[in-house]
């Protein structure tokens, strides 16, 4: 009887804490709370019916400063989550924790979008790194993709050249190229998960 309480009570743990949770691509993506940059609230679920890309992200970061110093990042967010495409949602997510490399304060990040001169629709800030957790999010940049039904269905890398060097970008397979182009002509995305490359998150 010990037993049988001690296996439903770690069922019921896992089931409420997200964090414990497994993300698995083809499944629903764990819904989640965060404050942007601009101290607005903004839910996961909120999105629900467009095609949501999450990009895990740290300026000090030499592989993600490939990605903006090349505009390779940039692009893609103009690209597919411009002001004309509503049907894309681009979240820069910042897991830093206070005291580590990356953290910033909410005014600090938008003054980094705008020298970058990126373009997501909202940067969260995840300083005590529990979304972070929650998608087993391992590196920056780490990549992924909801489609319009809230299912996972990408996450990796940006590309195939997990290098620092932005020369080896315009050889790369932009996985989030690839994965975008196939869900936007209504395909099935062929190639749902990658090793992702560069800098841990700095919990």
């Amino acid at each position: 009887m010990y037993r049988l309480f001690a296996l439903v009570a770690i069922i019921l743990a896992t089931l409420c804490n997200p964090a414990a949770a497994q993300v698995r691509i083809n499944e629903p993506a764990p819904d989640f709370t965060l404050s942007d940059s601009n101290n607005e609230i903004r839910t996961l679920s909120e999105y629900k019916g467009k095609i949501v890309i999450l990009e895990w992200t740290n300026h000090l970061c030499p592989f993600v400063k490939k990605h903006y110093k090349s505009n390779n990042m940039q692009a893609l967010q103009k690209k597919y989550a411009g002001e004309k495409n509503d049907k894309v949602v681009w979240l820069t997510i910042i897991s830093s924790a206070e005291g580590k490399e990356g953290y910033v304060r909410p005014y600090e990040a938008n003054q980094i979008a705008k020298q970058n001169d990126a373009a997501p629709n909202a940067i969260l800030l995840d300083s005590f790194g529990k979304v972070a957790r929650m998608y087993r999010a391992r590196t920056t940049p780490h990549m992924y993709i909801v489609d319009k039904d809230g299912i996972l269905v990408y996450q990796g890398a940006i590309d195939n050249r997990p290098t620092k060097d932005p020369k080896d970008i315009p050889g790369a397979t932009n996985y989030i190229q690839v994965a975008m182009d196939e869900l936007l002509a209504g395909q099935k995305v062929s190639l749902g998960a990658t090793q992702p490359y560069g800098c841990s998150i700095k919990y």
